[in-house]
């Protein structure tokens, strides 16, 4: 590889952003000042490698227009928790939740960009998923083991995209708290990480 330091600051840029936006421009600056010589065309096409190694995945964010879910940053999801918090020496929980359900949902035959997607605005929703051309779910991941946990911005969020993207049909994964509840007219289930998995 003829630009072997910029590939391996990218690799550990983008697993240090698993479950969050990863952004080629902020990497590019940031690269430069470290005196790391990348060109961004570089750093686009060591995104593409990783992806076709399938190391790290990257989510768009869903837009009725093909054209603004291209243009859209994506999120960054290591395929292994375990690289995560071996390159970042971090265990955050929230983060390694968000990053297994994005896991699970790829077994369950859901295809990042085609039938799975996060969406954002003012607000972020972790993945919404698509059946053909109707929104099938909106799911929020949330590392919290009782109601008073759970916070409100997160609850918030899925009422406005509930509305905005005509769904209803919206979950919330938890870590240990489940419950049914009615906002705003429309009812939000609350399922614990293990028992979605079953």
């Amino acid at each position: 590889m003829e630009n072997r330091v910029a590939l391996e600051f990218f690799i550990k840029s983008a697993i240090a952003s698993n479950s969050n936006i990863l952004s080629v421009h902020k990497i590019y600056n940031t690269a430069r000042s470290q005196q790391i010589r990348v060109s961004k065309n570089s750093l686009y096409d060591f995104q593409k490698f990783l992806e076709d190694v399938n190391m790290v995945l990257f989510l768009k964010k869903y837009s009725a227009s093909m054209r603004k879910t291209e243009l859209s940053l994506p999120k960054s999801y290591v395929v292994d928790n375990a690289l995560y918090t071996f390159t970042t020496y971090r265990d955050d929980v929230g983060v390694l939740m968000e990053s297994f359900v994005f896991q699970e949902l790829l077994k369950q035959g859901y295809e990042p960009n085609k039938s799975l997607f996060y969406f954002s605005n003012n607000y972020e929703i972790d993945f919404v998923i698509k059946d053909g051309f109707r929104i099938k779910q909106l799911l929020q991941v949330t590392y919290a083991s009782g109601r008073d946990e759970i916070e409100r911005r997160e609850l918030k969020a899925l009422l406005k995209a509930g509305k905005e993207l005509r769904c209803k049909n919206l979950l919330c994964i938890t870590w240990d708290y489940e419950d049914e509840e009615v906002l705003e007219g429309r009812k939000i289930r609350f399922v614990p990480l293990w028992k979605w998995l079953l």
